[in-house]
């Protein structure tokens, strides 16, 4: 039974007008690129990233460090030199500090600063107490080896680094070039023929009109609302950053007021709920956040995730199936050992619910879309051939030709660099599965704000292992098996905006090269004042290591020898539970007529921790409940979107003052003694 398209539309769901939000929809597009950009670049890259990664480092995450604070930066900048920014600069802008602050390829591990956040992660990994054993199955492509001076040192100005690092720009020119083609493709589709919403491109379009709304002096609601947003983000930042940043710096133990980036109780409830992770989320941004999100969404991630805390991990415990965990565990090991005995194999399933879902939604969508073109003929068929005058559109034959050569790279390079591991396995990741699952992603994005359900689980784990490869290497080769989606949202932004989208490419020119002069310059700098991670960096601290384990239990399974942890972990009967129960919910939803996106919320915080879920939630709840009832729904919607801007600057302001006096202090301590 399929989820009818129309109810992804609800009413309450939809964004305000784009008049109401972005000015009048009929203003001709206008490039965002130019020498103002140039030098907003050179600004963030050598002012502002080392900040940005210093921050994400302590707390994970950029949490608009470098982003809106660069624009606002600019801004009284451009006012007091009597230039004038306009709302597709500041796009643009945005979207430069975002690209040289952003990890680029690089593992999500919560850290950004462009490629270079990538090798960070290596080296620890490769020496890190959970990757016993592995170290002499790391191929020196990926990193130089245990003992070596570079690691050592902790300095890429060494000679062991020299493979790594052309291997990883390679990476970077051609994972830029098949994202943005792709990427492009994907708009078109889903924005021009299918008219998604897309929910949280109003977040960055939103701020962007605010701020050009003070650069021509004519301030209204929007730099209000911005300006409220920053307000809060500076206050809290003062308590949740300023502080544990400068008492680190002056203080031989840091102080901090809020653990970050949870208080965990999973301790202290032992008895109570057993295996069950209880911690409460300390980082603001996820209540805001909950104000932007879909509703139903959000209401569906804190009842998976509930759920499975509360109510089914305390049932598996007592019926042995959570054998794995022990009384005093704290958070990060009872996660790790109730995905090993139940969660991953459980999760398998339910993914595999949502994947045939968001497929069948994708292949009604085309079937809509064709009938129509029958229906209207020529009409319905120049709709994606022919866009609006003036957006600055490409050729899509063009297009996916330069994707298809980008992706030939990969296949290429994977070749080169493992020659024993099959071509065709790395040619249908790249040819077929990625574009197919980053269109659905696409949707999802389009739909939902995220894109999780968009991908089948664990395929590339099981074709390294069912290729019969024996190895560590594939497990740390650049795959192309991607997910494209996202990147359709940053096109909506332009679009919002009224941005050519010529503008983004110019950028994605200039800061790739930036980015990686930069990101390797200060990355060497913040390696060499400690190591990554240590307590001087609490984010990397707490969460490395479960990352870590989870990486090393997958790379395990291909060397000669080790058991094979997929007959060992993934439990079909599990995988089988997985799929009825989220299947059921599935049918449940459609059979109420409830909205589509609780479940994809649903399928998304199934043993997610509560300490993420719940502050996103309550958000969600007094978005609806309370502001919407004082504001209006209109007016409420209107301005959430921009007050989350306005909240990101302001804490990436106050934690760019912190950082740069810890940054001077270590520096000239290190100079004196």
């Amino acid at each position: 039974m399929a989820v009818p398209e129309e109810r992804l539309h609800d009413q309450e769901e939809e964004q305000p007008a784009e008049r109401t939000l972005f000015g009048d929809p009929d203003d001709p597009y206008q490039p965002g690129f130019n020498r103002k950009t140039i030098w907003a670049c050179l600004f963030v890259g050598f002012i502002m990233m080392p900040g940005s990664i210093y921050l994400s480092l302590v707390t994970g995450g950029q949490t608009g460090a470098a982003d809106w604070v660069t624009v606002i930066l600019f801004l009284e900048i451009a006012k007091r030199s009597l230039v004038k920014l306009t709302r597709q600069e500041i796009i643009i802008l945005y979207w430069a500090a975002a690209g040289l602050a952003a990890a680029g390829n690089a593992l999500n591990n919560g850290v950004t600063g462009g490629p270079f956040a990538h090798l960070i992660w290596e080296q620890y990994f490769i020496q890190a107490p959970e990757s016993t054993g592995l170290a002499q199955f790391i191929p020196s492509w990926v990193v130089p080896p245990p003992g070596s001076e570079a690691l050592a040192d902790r300095t890429f100005f060494h000679s062991d680094w020299f493979v790594p690092i052309s291997v990883l720009t390679a990476v970077t020119v051609l994972f830029t070039v098949n994202s943005l083609s792709m990427g492009y493709f994907l708009f078109r589709v889903t924005s021009d023929v299918e008219r998604l919403p897309f929910p949280l491109a109003a977040v960055q379009a939103g701020g962007a009109t605010a701020l050009a709304e003070t650069s021509s002096k004519t301030e209204g609601w929007r730099w209000r609302a911005f300006s409220i947003g920053t307000v809060i983000g500076v206050s809290w930042g003062l308590i949740y950053v300023v502080i544990p940043i400068l008492s680190s710096t002056f203080l031989v133990t840091p102080i901090n007021i809020l653990p970050i980036p949870f208080i965990d109780f999973t301790v202290s409830f032992k008895s109570v709920l057993p295996a069950t992770m209880i911690g409460v989320g300390t980082d603001l941004g996820l209540l805001i956040v909950g104000f932007v999100l879909p509703f139903w969404v959000v209401v569906g991630s804190f009842a998976s995730s509930a759920a499975s805390a509360i109510v089914a991990n305390p049932i598996l415990y007592n019926v042995g199936i959570l054998k794995t965990w022990e009384p005093g565990m704290s958070m990060i090991p009872t996660q790790i050992a109730n995905n090993i005995d139940f969660w991953l194999s459980f999760t398998i399933g339910s993914s595999l619910v949502i994947g045939i879902v968001g497929l069948g939604g994708t292949i009604r969508a085309l079937a809509q879309n064709a009938r129509e073109k029958k229906e209207q003929g020529k009409q319905a068929q120049t709709t994606i051939l022919e866009p609006p005058q003036g957006r600055g559109d490409m050729s899509l034959k063009w297009v996916l030709l330069i994707w298809f050569l980008s992706t030939t790279g990969f296949v290429a390079m994977i070749y080169i660099l493992i020659p024993d591991f099959p071509v065709w396995i790395t040619a249908i990741f790249g040819y077929l599965w990625s574009p197919v699952f980053s269109y659905i992603g696409a949707r999802m994005v389009a739909i939902t704000g995220s894109p999780y359900g968009s991908s089948f689980p664990f395929v590339k784990e099981a074709s390294f292992y069912l290729s019969g490869y024996k190895g560590a290497a594939v497990w740390f080769a650049p795959i192309p098996i991607f997910e494209h989606g996202p990147i359709a949202a940053t096109f909506k932004q332009l679009e919002l905006t009224k941005t050519s989208f010529g503008s983004l490419i110019k950028l994605n020119l200039v800061t790739m090269v930036l980015m990686f002069a930069c990101s390797f310059l200060f990355y060497s700098l913040i390696w060499k004042l400690n190591p990554i991670p240590s307590a001087a960096y609490p984010f990397t601290q707490k969460m490395w290591p479960l990352n870590a384990t989870m990486k090393a239990i997958w790379v395990k399974t291909t060397l000669p020898g080790e058991s094979n942890f997929l007959l060992e972990v993934i439990n079909p009967n599990y995988i089988l539970a997985g799929l009825g129960v989220t299947g059921g919910i599935f049918g449940l939803v459609t059979l109420l007529g409830a909205s589509p996106l609780f479940f994809y919320g649903f399928v998304g915080g199934l043993a997610a921790p509560m300490w993420n879920t719940m502050p996103t939630f309550i958000g969600a709840i007094l978005g609806r409940y309370y502001f919407t009832k004082r504001f209006g729904q209109e007016k409420w919607r209107a301005y959430v979107p921009i007050v989350a801007a306005g909240y990101g600057a302001g804490i990436g302001l106050i934690g760019m003052i912190a950082i740069a006096i810890a940054l001077i202090s270590k520096a000239i301590s290190q100079i004196v003694y």
